[in-house]
């Protein structure tokens, strides 16, 4: 007896949304358990298996009934669930205090290119996977029956709702201020007689892990060249709100992790006007002392708030892709980002000798790309030297960037640049997801942080700290005196005072940032919405802390 056509029509669409469906499904959990990419076809074999085994919106059921018109609860949940999973698989780590920060602080002028293509495909199989779902719903009783359990479940287990919860709650409940207590105000109490320059090369996810032989082969070996000169840190590990450029370079100039405006903004989808205009920075104190700062990234400075945060702390010079691009030889040897690495290389060259002609003592910052995640963005000049780039090996990129540092480095001293000059190399943060993803998280990763120059010691020294710490140890390597060794956060790693992560432990500290907002609306401080005045002051009781939180604490003003 044939198959009438309508029955054939709708096995045909009941296989095709359980294929989209367990494809989906297999997806998802090769991304959050780092499955192997080949077991995602038997994990929708397996999905298939069981829907041929339930008859999942099978036509023939008993429990078969077309429901036209049927709204599904789990549509949001599901679609919240494939953000997750596409944050996932594009950055290893999702960090909600990232999407806000470069929600308000602006996402002009970004580099990421290659992920437009990769948010199409999300797009589009999210599409198919939610029209699936959909036709399952309507055309079995039991998926509708259990659909409204189902949205729940995926709201209660979605890590970006948790977070975006807990974060909530803390600025309605206002719990304790033990971070806004560690908080110690920068100042400098004592200045050398003749203040060295400072040269600070952040160089974009070229973390320390990279040094592990073993693992790596000789992609860090020019780091480890430099490192043979100076002092190196080892276990400056990464903190919560430390995980991106702007994080990283704040927590390691301001000594606080970038606790994003959020809902202190008064103006929610307005762009920032300032970047942590509460607190006292790198550039805030070295141009109280007369220095001349300049800042040199490839990218654009219209891009996370990074020319607002170096022009409202002192900087005289900040320069990106928009001033750099037209001065090239070539204005088509640029990325997805900006300038490559060579090429910032030479103009930040030439401002050394700019700044080497004022007279003054001058401090320069320079943010490299050839680190970047995914695959990085090697030179002309590392090709020349390392032979074809496949396009995807992220340690052919950690090759070249370390080289172009090392080389740099090199050049500016042969024609005496770096004379009475402290120069420090760190990581901007931890890298996201790379090609040698699965080796670097295998065990503890920490960021590269190493000082270079006149009175810095040889050797290396190992820390349980992290880039908080790096603020006041540059200040104090420097020849600064600092208020007990300590700035911001953060404690010098040249004294022997304990650091907080020696003290509490990174999940304390981390558990404290996820908790409180204190310290947040220090950061922000002018930002929040002023006080209505006839709003009634009530005395506040006073209210006595649990225990964990006086636990160990020193008070922030000891002389």
């Amino acid at each position: 007896m044939p198959i009438p056509s309508k029955l054939l029509e709708l096995l045909r669409l009941r296989w095709l949304s359980l294929s989209v469906i367990g494809l989906c499904v297999g997806y998802a959990i090769t991304v959050l358990t780092r499955a192997p990419t080949w077991s995602l076809p038997l994990l929708a074999l397996v999905w298939l298996g069981l829907g041929a085994l339930f008859r999942w919106g099978a036509p023939t059921s008993p429990a078969y009934r077309y429901v036209p018109r049927k709204w599904c609860w789990s549509l949001l949940p599901i679609a919240l669930w494939g953000l997750y999973i596409y944050l996932t698989e594009s950055f290893g780590i999702v960090d909600l205090a990232a999407v806000f920060f470069h929600l308000q602080a602006g996402m002009a002028e970004h580099g990421g290119v290659s992920r437009i293509g990769a948010a199409f495909t999300y797009t589009l199989a999210m599409a198919a996977l939610l029209g699936s779902f959909i036709w399952l719903v309507r055309h079995d009783r039991r998926w509708r029956r259990a659909e409204p359990f189902l949205a729940l479940v995926l709201l209660a287990s979605n890590p970006l709702l948790y977070g975006v919860g807990q974060r909530g709650a803390a600025i309605v409940t206002k719990p304790g201020a033990w971070l806004e207590r560690q908080y110690v105000e920068p100042i400098l109490l004592e200045t050398p007689e003749e203040p060295p320059n400072l040269l600070f090369m952040y160089l974009e996810s070229i973390e320390r892990t990279y040094a592990d032989r073993e693992r790596f082969g000789d992609a860090y070996a020019d780091l480890d060249a430099i490192g043979e000169h100076g002092l190196v840190y080892e276990g400056v590990r990464q903190i919560d709100n430390t995980g991106w450029t702007m994080a990283g370079m704040i927590a390691s100039q301001c000594g606080t992790p970038l606790m994003p405006a959020g809902l202190l903004h008064d103006r929610q989808f307005s762009p920032l006007e300032k970047v942590v205009p509460g607190v006292d920075c790198l550039g805030d104190l070295l141009s109280e002392q007369g220095y001349e700062l300049s800042y040199l990234g490839g990218a654009s400075t219209a891009f996370a708030g990074k020319g607002l945060f170096y022009k409202g702390h002192g900087f005289d010079t900040v320069l990106g892709r928009e001033d750099l691009q037209p001065l090239l030889d070539d204005p088509e040897y640029v990325n997805n980002w900006g300038l490559y690495d060579d090429s910032l290389y030479d103009f930040t060259l030439e401002e050394l000798r700019r700044l080497n002609e004022t007279g003054r003592p001058w401090g320069l910052i320079n943010l490299t790309i050839a680190g970047h995640a995914p695959r990085g963005y090697p030179a002309q000049s590392c090709i020349d030297r390392q032979g074809e780039f496949d396009g995807v090996d992220i340690l052919y990129s950690v090759e070249c960037s370390a080289w172009l540092a090392r080389d740099f480095l090199e050049r500016a001293d042969a024609e005496g640049l770096l004379d009475n000059t402290i120069v420090v190399i760190a990581s901007d943060h931890l890298t996201m997801r790379v090609s040698a993803w699965e080796q670097l998280i295998q065990g503890e990763r920490d960021n590269t942080f190493m000082l270079l120059g006149p009175g810095i010691p040889v050797g290396r020294e190992s820390r349980e700290a992290s880039m908080v710490d790096v603020f006041p140890t540059v200040l104090e390597a420097m020849g600064f005196t600092i208020d007990w060794h300590r700035a911001g956060l953060g404690v010098s790693l040249l004294s022997d005072e304990p650091t907080l992560l020696e003290e509490h432990g990174k999940q304390y500290v981390n558990d404290r940032m996820r908790e409180e907002i204190a310290l947040q609306e220090r950061l922000w401080e002018g930002l929040a919405p002023p006080r209505q005045e006839n709003e009634e002051e009530t005395p506040q009781e006073q209210v006595v802390e649990a225990p964990d939180d006086t636990t160990g604490e020193r008070p922030a003003d000891v002389q």
